[in-house]
């Protein structure tokens, strides 16, 4: 019967060859307006399609200011076509043709993606260049768009996940751009005038800020004069720079109050790592092992399987170019509202003094290892990857190393890490309850 290390292993050699199969992406630059525009380009044969994203960096809801929920509401707005035709004829044009053409913001990064089949590509970039240029900048329309999104947050006024999280943002993240909704409030909302809107959406469609994702049957030199003709009529007048934020706050526990029959407890710390980090890999392996295995895991073990006292419980480090911390979430009874809370700092602060044990590390290895070849089955999954790469300024052979760096990790170097940062033990707590 085959061993465990060679069947690892065999598992690791399987890996590497996939990947050099399938990850094909290439990072080059393009010369647009005397600006070098980087494209991520992967030719992929196996559908004839066209997959393109134009994603703006440090110009998601980061730039929301003193306006929350802009960024969210301007995304919005480029998914109403354009002032010409109007939402209904736009749409009606996109979808005669099978064309997805959609606006969406994340923290860091604002994205307009585009997909359709090869043969009606033209068509395709041809309406994204029309949306460029003439966005549907009627006050009717962004009175529709506000009203939808106020009743939406008002009915999350009850959505106590969604209570909970954005409150334990404003614990962990105060006086930063984290510490507001990505949908902004009912007040903000009401407030963002097609002038803002207008203002924001010029400032952060810019080629200093732009990244570009191409992929699907094309050669890189049929496509890219195509997109250097949709993207020369974007102005270059804005580079946003990247805050690198912090969790200053101090560990502390907030109840909101509401009419619910269970408790959800949101909680968080600070948890300092870059994405550049050597030993980021590491961090990978730990937040794994502490709550991202599901049954596997510390906090489930603990919390459900021995005591029952959730029926989940999850926790993971995420790590962003701009920021990077510890975050979890369980529900549970009521009256066990303080029992739970108390173990998740528990387990915590055990998992950083004692560390993991051998089992668990191999446990995690098996996975990791195993799993990764699902992560990149798609040509969006293979661009996805390496824009991140790209973004986070770490080379595209970069999973590759991370994986050998996880089969070679040694126990002791895992918990001399984890005992490193001790910071997790930091906890805020965002509770609601009765």
């Amino acid at each position: 019967m085959i061993n465990n290390r060679i069947f690892k292993l065999l598992i690791f050699l399987i890996i590497i060859n996939i990947q050099g199969f399938l990850m094909a992406a290439k990072v080059k630059h393009i010369q647009v307006n005397d600006i070098k525009v980087p494209v991520i380009f992967e030719k992929d044969r196996n559908l004839p399609i066209l997959n393109l994203q134009l994603i703006f960096q440090n110009s998601g809801y980061i730039q929301d200011k003193d306006k929350s929920g802009i960024a969210s509401i301007s995304a919005k707005l480029l998914n109403e076509g354009t002032k010409t035709l109007g939402s209904t004829e736009f749409a009606k044009k996109l979808e005669n043709s099978a064309i997805s053409l959609h606006a969406s913001n994340g923290f860091e990064t604002f994205v307009i993606e585009l997909s359709s089949l090869k043969d009606v590509n033209k068509k395709g970039l041809s309406l994204l260049k029309d949306l460029l240029q003439d966005p549907n900048y009627d006050k009717k329309v962004l009175e529709k768009i506000k009203t939808i999104r106020s009743g939406s947050l008002k009915r999350k006024e009850n959505d106590f996940d969604y209570v909970a999280s954005n409150n334990l943002k404003k614990i962990l993240f105060k006086d930063t751009a984290l510490q507001n909704p990505s949908s902004g409030t009912i007040e903000s909302i009401s407030k963002i005038t097609l002038n803002d809107v207008k203002e924001f959406t010029k400032n952060i469609l810019d080629l200093n800020n732009l990244i570009i994702v191409a992929g699907g049957d094309f050669e890189f030199d049929e496509l890219i004069p195509k997109i250097k003709d949709l993207i020369k009529i974007l102005p270059s007048k804005n580079k946003y720079e990247l805050d690198k934020i912090d969790i200053k706050a101090s560990a502390k526990t907030e109840t909101i109050l509401k009419e619910t029959q269970q408790a959800y407890i949101y909680f968080g710390s600070p948890f300092d790592v870059d994405t550049k980090d050597e030993d980021s890999y590491i961090a990978k392996v730990a937040s794994f092992i502490l709550g991202g295995s599901g049954f596997g895991s510390r906090l489930m073990e603990e919390i459900r399987v021995k005591r029952g006292l959730a029926y989940s419980a999850y926790g993971y480090i995420s790590i962003n170019k701009s920021h990077s911390y510890f975050t979890g979430y369980l529900q549970t009874k009521l009256e066990s509202t303080d029992e739970a809370k108390e173990l998740v700092s528990s387990i915590v602060n055990d998992f950083v003094k004692k560390g993991v044990t051998k089992e668990e590390l191999e446990s995690a290895k098996n996975f990791l290892l195993g799993s990764e070849p699902l992560r990149t089955e798609t040509l969006s999954q293979r661009l996805n990857r390496a824009f991140t790469l790209f973004y986070r300024g770490l080379d595209q052979n970069y999973s590759e190393e991370q994986l050998k760096k996880i089969e070679n990790l040694k126990i002791e170097d895992l918990n001399s890490y984890i005992k490193s940062h001790d910071e997790i033990n930091n906890l805020s707590f965002s509770i609601v309850r009765k």
